[in-house]
């Protein structure tokens, strides 16, 4: 199993029209696939249809999102920062979920305005803590007002990539390094 690819899903946390998430998380995927070692898979929140209103059973769009979950070894969650925290898309979504997230790594890659999407990952880190995942150190920031009119562009600059690396360096380790230790020792919440 620790030869296995690592599969990393990136999460794309906002359903709304209009969003730049989605083309955040394409970039971020680029980043992921030029690595060894790493099966990424998109997760694509606005592509599952969730209940308004948290059902006594789960439905069969809550039951493959927690699946999708399971079959990962570690995430990024690409999340905007709305009103100084993130959608309640995502807060839903994470919530379908439970034992499925423990002790496996999450990172984040955010965007905002002026605080690149900050105040959303310090609200998401304590989030993750009490699902008992590991989040990573570092994130990948993206200030909207920076970009300019070409987010591509921009993403493309040394300072993003940089950070994506990073990232996706302390995810690789965190992730095979949990990966084995679920395997030896099952997780106990």
């Amino acid at each position: 199993m620790t030869d296995a690819p690592l599969r990393l899903a990136v999460i794309i946390g906002s359903t709304r029209e209009g969003r730049v998430g989605d083309r955040i998380a394409r970039w971020f995927v680029a980043q992921a696939s030029g690595r060894a070692g790493l099966s990424v898979a998109i997760v694509d929140l606005a592509s599952f249809t969730f209940p308004a209103g948290y059902p006594a059973r789960a439905t069969p769009q809550m039951s493959a999102f927690a699946a999708e979950v399971d079959r990962a070894d570690a995430f990024v969650v690409v999340t905007p920062e709305y009103n100084h925290s993130f959608p309640a898309s995502l807060k839903q979504a994470i919530d379908f979920a439970y034992d499925e997230w423990h002790a496996k790594p999450v990172g984040f890659v955010s965007y905002g305005c002026r605080s690149a999407g900050q105040h959303a990952v310090d609200q998401l880190r304590t989030v993750f803590t009490a699902l008992h995942a590991v989040s990573v150190r570092d994130w990948v920031g993206v200030d909207l007002l920076d970009g300019g009119d070409d987010l591509e562009a921009f993403l493309a600059g040394e300072s993003p990539v940089q950070a994506a690396q990073v990232l996706l360096d302390q995810l690789s380790w965190w992730g095979r390094t949990l990966r084995s230790g679920r395997a030896a020792h099952p997780y106990v919440s």
